[in-house]
């Protein structure tokens, strides 16, 4: 399951994407706007500016900014800097690899196997999705919006 922290994380990515120019943005706007509590905010945020995702400036017209184009911005690179491996057990993490307590047999495991199959799907997804691709607006069937208020 994705974390609020992960999920702030792309809330404010995708905020972040939306502004014109390399415009830097405050902290507490971008929390107030995506609902995100402050502080929870400034250690995500400060944890994707030091792998490199954003750039901060202080003073006038300071805050935080991408530093990469959205088009470089890899998703699943962001989900595993924000919550760690995508695979559902560790036994089939590429990057945290663990061997399972109770395991027998690897080799032999279906449970394995199958959770195997779940994190290249997984990570299909993720690693071929950019901050670009889900930047796109979403269609909301039904939805009629009122221009004239």
């Amino acid at each position: 399951m994705l974390s609020k922290k992960a999920k702030y994380g792309l809330k404010a990515l995708l905020y972040l994407a939306d502004q014109p120019g390399d415009r830097a943005v405050l902290i507490a706007d971008i929390a107030a706007h995506e609902r995100i509590p402050k502080k929870f905010l400034d250690m995500i945020l400060l944890e994707m500016r030091n792998a490199g995702f954003l750039s901060s400036r202080k003073g006038k017209g300071g805050g935080y900014a991408l530093a990469l184009p959205p088009e470089r911005i890899v998703i699943g690179t962001v989900i595993r800097l924000l919550d760690g491996p995508l695979a559902p057990v560790a036994c089939v993490s590429q990057t945290a690899y663990r061997r399972c307590d109770d395991c027998i047999s690897e080799d032999g495991c279906r449970i394995r196997r199958l959770m195997g199959q779940v994190r290249d799907a997984m990570a299909g997804i993720l690693d071929s999705a950019t901050l670009a691709d889900i930047g796109r607006p979403v269609e909301t069937p039904g939805f009629q919006p009122n221009y004239d208020i």
